[in-house]
């Protein structure tokens, strides 16, 4: 009976820590550039990142298996030389939609700035205090961005203490001299200004209109699709704000990069919304977009 007793206590251990990390992620690696490099170097990576990604801890946060965040991370290959790696990194995240079986895209984000060593044998570990090496803290970043922005969905500013981890991860690696992590690069759309934007009142029209889209207007979805629509309106004009002093702004390209199909569909069927205002202010913060507005009826 004790040794019963034991090994119950192991199995529901073990249930407790392995339900305790928030993302549940698939990792793909493009190598199809590499004709003249050992293929099993980069489905090694594949195994370590998504090993490192599932396995890891990140907050203090405890969710179980059905709450972990469904997230994606796929790796193109462009260079690699003795262990060297360049490469592009696309994160998505998603979130499941209250009382349906839809989950609805919530970041699409494209790094064209991932540089790093890659070492078949060494473990990937996270040590929040230290930087270890550049695909670590690459990966533990959006990690915490992914988390964070996740919380936000559910309640106004919940994620402030992720994205305070995510430019702690910034701080660290900044000075190693990677791209990506500065705010001089002749860009505005790296891994600096994403986390800076998103934790600058400035912006704070972007996590507002992420917890007012989601939370106020998908999740309503179920129980009354006209009021709805309406959330989701509003969260949309919640965001127009940063157009007045800010066109084209870094966060409004990623709410439409992960939002703009998913918006189509949302007012191109069911009950009647009025959407001559939304299109107007659709058209006038995302231009480029265009072309899907105009399948708006």
């Amino acid at each position: 009976m004790r040794n019963v007793l034991r090994i119950l206590v192991l199995v529901l251990g073990f249930i407790s820590v392995s339900s305790a990390q928030e993302l549940n992620a698939t990792v793909s690696v493009n190598y199809q550039r590499m004709t003249d490099v050992n293929p099993q170097i980069f489905k090694n990576l594949e195994t370590k990142v998504r090993e490192f990604l599932n396995n890891t801890r990140f907050t203090d946060l405890n969710f179980e298996q059905h709450e972990r965040i469904e997230c994606n991370f796929f790796i193109n290959v462009a260079e690699f030389n003795s262990n060297n790696i360049q490469a592009t990194l696309q994160v998505q995240s998603s979130r499941p939609i209250y009382n349906s079986t839809y989950s609805s895209p919530v970041l699409n984000i494209n790094d064209k700035d991932f540089g790093f060593q890659f070492l078949e044998y060494e473990q990937l570990v996270y040590d929040q205090n230290n930087f270890t090496s550049n695909l670590i803290s690459v990966l533990a970043f959006y990690a915490n961005i992914i988390i964070a922005v996740d919380r936000d969905t559910f309640e106004e500013k919940a994620g402030t203490k992720y994205l305070q981890s995510a430019l702690a991860i910034l701080n660290l690696a900044q000075p190693k001299g990677y791209k990506g992590w500065s705010q001089n690069e002749n860009t505005n759309t790296n891994r600096y200004f994403l986390v800076s934007d998103m934790m600058s009142n400035t912006y704070e029209a972007f996590r507002k209109a992420m917890y007012e889209y989601h939370l106020l207007g998908l999740d309503t979805m179920a129980a009354d699709q006209a009021k709805a629509k309406e959330e989701i309106g509003k969260a949309i004009e919640t965001l127009s704000a940063i157009q007045s002093f800010r066109p084209n702004a870094f966060l409004t390209r990623v709410f439409f990069d992960a939002k703009v199909d998913e918006i189509v569909s949302v007012f191109s069927g069911g009950p009647n919304y009025n959407t001559v205002t939304l299109k107007e202010t659709l058209n006038r913060i995302s231009p480029l977009n265009s072309a899907k507005w105009s399948r708006i009826r």
